[in-house]
């Protein structure tokens, strides 16, 4: 969440960022945090002077006592246990204040780098390059729905069958080609400096409220019956609570990790052409890479990581193209994200792939993640960072498509080592 901070120094920008991210009503929302933190220090200031009068008074008490005043020692009681009690009464509207100012904050989204363009949609996206050829198919080309049917590596009605809808089988090469996916951007990962971390696929509330998929506003998570226990959305939530409540030191830092885990998602509101198939799942696998930096290092960072996913695609052979996204499209907790889409032949239409984002402070300040600098005793909120690298589904969707010939599937150079063979047949 956005540090008060931000509010009192940059208020104008702020508002103009929030207006970016088309947040509605971003003056009110600030004016009432602007008041509620006014209303938290004035309570916490009369708390304390309360508390530190009860304090003197009670230090009169023995004095009075000791020179046989014990009437006057008496009522100087009277006025501390009244002092306490008022001091009592403070702290609990002082502990409603912060609740409410905290629960106001976590509606307020992250504000936007200065680099991101005005938008409502993913159609207000800004291209900023291309590479990697899109191929010639033949005219009878096949979307992969249909090349998973003939060659038999991928199975949805077993899928319905064994849970619902978006939830697939893989079987044979398709499942060894997913193998094959998950270690081959795991060994890119680790040859890129990011440790190799395998975390739960379940974490508790506090860990969803910290990276900041909960409050869910938009229901995409699934939680356990009976529990405060969700399924993640990616593995971004447990490797960046990895460090919740943390303080770091600066010579640990960049912290680089890497982890392969199930990825879920409801995905309510999905529907239509664009999302059969692989394009969209309830459950599907990636490959998450994040970092936890100084603050100065982020936007190197970010470029780093851009580079790294950049990288994989072009020895997968995917034509790709970059987007910077606009502020409509951003999510609630990013600064700036980049997104890569593939181009999948077989449908003839770009998919999303990753989606990388620096989020400066806004996880840190939620997640009370700290590091000391060298030689001082203040502690710093730190920036988080994340980005797919890879996610799975449309990334073979796009494979099988793109490589379709008359003899089978052929295989990406890179991949045949996991893979064990060149040709889907």
């Amino acid at each position: 969440m956005l540090q008060i901070s931000e509010f009192k120094e940059n208020k104008e920008a702020l508002i103009a960022g929030l207006k970016v991210k088309n947040f509605r009503n971003p003056e009110e929302a600030v004016e009432k945090v602007l008041a509620l933190d006014e209303e938290r220090r004035h309570t916490q200031q009369a708390s304390d002077d309360k508390s530190a009068e009860s304090n003197q008074l009670s230090k009169q008490i023995g004095l009075l006592m000791r020179e046989g005043k014990k009437e006057e020692a008496n009522e100087v009681k009277s006025k501390t246990a009244a002092l306490k009690e008022e001091s009592k009464k403070l702290q609990e509207k002082l502990s409603k204040i912060e609740g409410d100012l905290e629960q106001l904050l976590f509606t307020i989204p992250n504000i936007p780098h200065e680099s991101v363009p005005t938008g409502k949609s993913d159609e207000d996206n800004e291209e900023l390059r291309q590479f990697g050829e899109i191929p010639t198919l033949a005219e009878n080309k096949k979307p992969h729905w249909e090349l998973i049917k003939d060659y038999d590596i991928i199975d949805f009605e077993l899928g319905n069958k064994l849970t619902g809808a978006g939830f697939p089988v893989y079987k044979g090469k398709g499942a060894r080609l997913q193998r094959a996916l998950i270690n081959f951007f795991l060994d890119e990962a680790e040859a890129a400096g990011f440790s190799e971390v395998l975390p739960p696929i379940v974490v508790n509330e506090a860990s969803g409220i910290a990276t900041g998929q909960l409050p869910d506003k938009e229901g995409q998570m699934y939680q356990l019956v009976g529990h405060d226990y969700y399924l993640i959305p990616t593995a971004e939530v447990p490797i960046t609570n990895m460090y919740r409540d943390v303080i770091l030191s600066e010579k640990d830092l960049p912290i680089k990790n890497a982890g392969f885990t199930p990825c879920f998602r409801r995905e309510a509101g999905s529907w239509g052409a664009h999302v059969r198939g692989l394009n969209r799942l309830h459950q599907f696998d990636k490959v998450e890479i994040v970092q936890i930096t100084k603050p100065e290092d982020s936007m190197n960072a970010l470029d780093e990581m851009v580079a790294h996913v950049e990288g994989l695609l072009k020895k997968l052979g995917l034509p790709t193209r970059v987007l910077r996204l606009c502020g409509g499209d951003l999510s609630f907790t990013s600064h700036i994200t980049f997104d890569m889409e593939v181009y999948s032949a077989g449908q003839d239409q770009w998919l999303e792939v990753s989606s990388i984002s620096n989020f400066l402070t806004y996880q840190a300040n939620r997640l009370k993640l700290r590091y000391r600098p060298e030689g001082e005793k203040k502690t710093q909120l730190l920036h988080t960072l994340n980005g797919s690298a890879l996610a799975l589904p449309r990334i073979v969707a796009t494979i099988l498509e793109n490589n379709q010939t008359p003899e089978g599937i052929k295989i990406p150079e890179v991949l045949v080592p996991y893979c064990g063979f060149d040709m889907i047949k």
